[in-house]
């Protein structure tokens, strides 16, 4: 099987020849292992393409996750200067914001001018734009989507990558929801008036469709969607249910519709979750972060959801593969593939993406493992 191939059985719930393996990457280790520019790596299109293709090649990863899209081709023209020192690089654009980019993690954004949240409770939902413009990458860290050039990095990497699963990657409504007020706002108002928040979501969730059937037009195998703080850490379960289960739905329902997988990424403690993202009919879950990051044992999942949706994890980033030796690396490897490829739809991975300084050495055992035990018998 190609890769391709391998990835497309795992996901259609079948056995495929061998155990797939595709884990995310952090910004911050993507940069320490290329050695690039963190601004042009951000930026630059090709820059970026090159860099993702690079890396599936040093992990030998059955598929490459496409992060970010719709760089911007002249962006070089909007900048000032750019300064460096022993950590990162500021660049200073015309508009007063400074931007630093570190050489290990995602960039920090800091405005010229104090920048303040609307209000929830005088905000129109009406006033959202249709179209989704950005990206809400972290800790107010916001990717511009070109319009013109939206899907361009899909097209580069489908040319680089053919025998290879593509997947493209959305951002959850209640992201987008949590990002326009700030988290303490937006909790509030799921109290206060949560007719108005399923307006707000309903209209991120319309544009969010609009960007996921561009991402199928442009031959993705896969797309990701990112839901990091729908874990039980940050909203309950009924909250969940009611705020963002429905409208992962009908993102889900529509991606699927095109004949492409798509799958919840979940950070934390889900375990008592599991059915309940499977509802939101997706074809598979991501992460399933395990003890002490989160709550949820391999083999349990498996159990629970491995006949309605395949699972992608869950070795720990940070203790396992940060904070331990090649040795544990496999150990931990070895559990996850007698717990998870039993019967197929597993893809073997991190749980959530690999920290920024874990050692190459180690993540190249992952690939080695399943390389030597990931196969499955004829019979």
């Amino acid at each position: 099987m190609t890769s391709k191939d391998r990835m497309r059985t795992a996901m259609d719930l079948r056995v495929p020849d061998r155990v797939p393996l595709m884990c995310q990457l952090s910004f911050g280790h993507m940069l320490q292992q290329l050695k690039v520019s963190p601004v042009e790596f951000w930026f630059d299109k090709d820059i970026f393409v090159d860099g993702l293709t690079e890396l599936r090649n040093l992990y030998s990863f059955d598929g490459i996750l496409i992060s970010l899209h719709g760089h911007d081709p002249d962006w070089r023209k909007q900048i000032v200067k750019i300064a460096k020192d022993e950590n990162g690089k500021s660049v200073y654009w015309k508009n007063g914001d400074v931007t630093y980019f570190p050489y290990d993690e995602l960039p920090e954004y800091h405005p010229g001018k104090q920048i303040s949240k609307p209000s929830f409770q005088d905000f129109e939902p009406d006033s959202l734009p249709e179209r989704i413009s950005f990206i809400p990458v972290s800790q107010g860290i916001e990717f511009a989507i070109h319009p013109e050039h939206a899907y361009d990095v899909f097209v580069d990497i489908a040319d680089k990558a053919r025998e290879h699963s593509i997947h493209g990657e959305i951002t959850s409504p209640f992201d987008y929801f949590l990002n326009l007020f700030g988290h303490q706002e937006a909790l509030l108002g799921l109290i206060d008036d949560p007719e108005k928040c399923h307006r707000i979501l309903q209209r991120y969730t319309d544009g969010i469709k609009e960007l996921a059937t561009g991402m199928c037009e442009h031959g993705v195998d896969a797309i990701k969607i990112s839901s990091p703080f729908s874990g039980s850490g940050f909203i309950s379960r009924k909250f969940y249910r009611e705020f963002v289960l429905p409208y992962e739905r009908q993102l889900a329902e529509g991606i699927r519709a095109r004949g492409v997988h798509v799958y919840a990424h979940v950070c934390g403690a889900i375990d008592d979750r599991l059915e309940d993202i499977v509802d939101s009919g997706v074809s598979g879950i991501e992460c399933l972060d395990p003890p002490p990051l989160g709550n949820v044992e391999l083999a349990d999942a498996k159990r629970r959801i491995g006949h309605r949706a395949f699972i992608k994890g869950n070795i720990d980033s940070v203790n396992v593969l940060l904070y331990g030796s090649r040795d544990d690396v496999f150990r931990d490897a070895m559990q996850r593939l007698q717990e998870g490829m039993p019967g197929g739809g597993y893809i073997l991975s991190t749980a959530c993406s690999v920290a920024p300084h874990v050692p190459r050495e180690n993540m190249l055992v992952l690939h080695e493992v399943v390389e030597k035990y990931g196969w499955y018998r004829d019979d």
